[in-house]
C-alpha cells in the first residue's frame, strides 16, 4: 500500500451478527475500506433493508459469494460464516491471493478427525487446517506477523483461555483440575429464529445447552494442551443468559500451592503487560459483562480458597467484539505491522 492508499476489506456474512459488527468497527478503521459486503441468502438487497442502523453510514447492495469477484474487489476478506461454508471458501480466497480472517470454526482444530466428530462437517484440506495461524492475540500473537491466514478464536475460548492460560503455565493450577461455567447472551446463537432463542423461551429463563458436547471443547483444550505440554481436558458447560452481549466464563481449578489473589493479580498483570486489551482487576474485585460490552476488552478477576485449595477466576467479553469481530480486527492489525489497537478504540458502553 501507499501512504494515501486504504487496505480494501470484504466481509462475507455481512447478515449475521458478527459481520455487521465487523462493520460497524471497521467504519471507524483509518486504515481500512470496506469494499464489499457479502450474503449468499440476500445478494443483490441494500444491506440497510436488514440492517436499517446502517441507513445513510453504508449504501451497498450485498454482493454474492464468489471468490474470483471478491478477489477483484478487496485485498483482505473476513469469513464471518456458519462452520462448513468456511472450509470450502477459504482455500479459494487464498488461491485467489487475498488474505483470510476467518470467524467460522472451520480451521482452528488442526487435527481433522477432531473437526468431523464435533462439528459435524467434513474438514477442510490438511494443508488449509496447518497453514492458518490461530490467533489468540495475547498469547499468540506474534504468529500473526505478516501472515496470510488467521483462524479467529472462538468466543467462549477466548475468554477461557485468557482467564486460564497465565496460571497453567506457571504452573499454579493443576492441568486435571480444570472445569469451566460459562454463560453467554442470546447474540452468540446467532441471528437465525428458532425456539431456543424466542423471547417467550429465554426471557426471564435460565438454560444450560450442549452440556459436554460444546464444539468450542477441543479447541480448549488443544491449546491448553499446547501451553502445558501434556494432555489438558476440561469440564465445560454452558449457559444460555437473557442478555444480548456478553459472556462470563467462571474457572475453578485446584491449585498447586498456597496462593493468594494478589499473587494471581501480580502473575496475570506481568504476563499481559503491554496487551492493552486485557484488564486484571484489582484483588478481591471481580469483573461483570456490563463492564466490557461494546469493546474489545477482556476483564479478569480472581478468588482464592484456601479451604478447599482452589483458584475460581472470572473472565468476561463481549462476544461479538472481542469474542468475535474486535478480535478480527485485532488480529488483521497484528497481520498487517499495525498497532494492534488500530481501529479498536471503543470505550465501553455503560449502562
Amino acid at each position: 500500500m501507499t501512504v494515501t492508499d486504504k487496505l480494501r476489506a470484504a466481509i462475507v456474512g455481512s447478515t449475521g451478527y458478527g459481520g455487521v459488527e465487523l462493520i460497524r468497527l471497521l467504519q471507524g478503521h483509518p486504515d481500512i475500506e470496506i469494499t464489499s459486503v457479502i450474503s449468499s441468502s440476500s445478494a443483490g438487497a441494500p444491506i440497510e433493508e436488514g440492517f436499517p442502523h446502517l441507513t445513510g453510514i453504508v449504501q451497498r447492495n450485498l454482493d454474492g459469494v464468489d471468490a474470483a469477484e471478491i478477489a477483484g474487489r478487496a485485498d483482505v476478506v473476513f469469513t464471518a460464516t456458519p462452520s462448513g461454508v468456511s472450509a470450502k471458501l477459504v482455500p479459494q480466497l487464498l488461491e485467489a491471493g487475498l488474505k483470510v480472517v476467518d470467524l467460522s470454526g472451520d480451521f482452528r482444530l488442526k487435527d481433522g478427525a477432531e473437526y468431523e466428530q464435533w462439528y459435524k462437517h467434513p474438514a477442510p484440506p490438511e494443508a488449509y487446517l496447518q497453514q492458518a495461524v490461530y490467533g489468540l492475540c495475547e498469547v499468540f500473537g506474534e504468529r500473526a506477523a505478516g501472515v496470510d491466514f488467521v483462524s479467529n478464536p472462538g468466543c467462549y475460548p477466548t475468554a477461557t483461555l485468557l482467564g486460564l492460560i497465565p496460571a497453567l503455565q506457571a504452573g499454579w493450577i493443576k492441568p486435571d483440575s480444570i472445569i469451566i461455567d460459562a454463560k453467554s447472551g442470546v447474540s452468540g446463537a446467532g441471528r437465525g429464529t428458532s425456539l431456543t432463542v424466542h423471547f417467550a423461551e429465554i426471557n426471564e429463563n435460565f438454560k444450560t445447552y450442549k452440556v459436554n458436547k460444546h464444539q468450542h471443547i477441543p479447541e480448549i483444550e488443544q491449546t491448553l494442551t499446547e501451553i502445558a505440554g501434556e494432555k489438558v481436558t476440561v469440564t465445560f458447560t454452558t449457559h444460555l443468559v437473557p442478555m444480548t452481549r456478553g459472556i462470563m466464563s467462571t474457572m475453578y481449578a485446584g491449585m498447586s500451592g498456597g496462593y493468594s489473589e494478589q499473587d494471581f493479580v501480580d502473575l496475570y498483570r506481568k504476563y499481559y503487560a503491554g496487551r492493552p486489551y486485557v484488564r486484571i482487576r484489582d484483588a478481591g474485585v471481580l469483573p461483570a459483562t456490563k463492564e466490557v460490552s461494546g469493546s474489545n476488552y477482556c476483564d479478569i478477576g480472581f478468588a482464592t480458597d484456601a479451604r478447599t485449595g482452589r483458584v475460581t477466576v472470572v473472565s468476561v467479553i463481549d462476544n461479538i467484539v472481542k469474542g468475535a469481530a474486535g478480535q478480527a480486527i485485532q488480529n488483521l492489525n497484528l497481520m498487517m505491522g499495525w498497532e494492534e489497537t488500530r481501529g479498536l478504540g471503543y470505550t465501553p458502553v455503560y449502562p
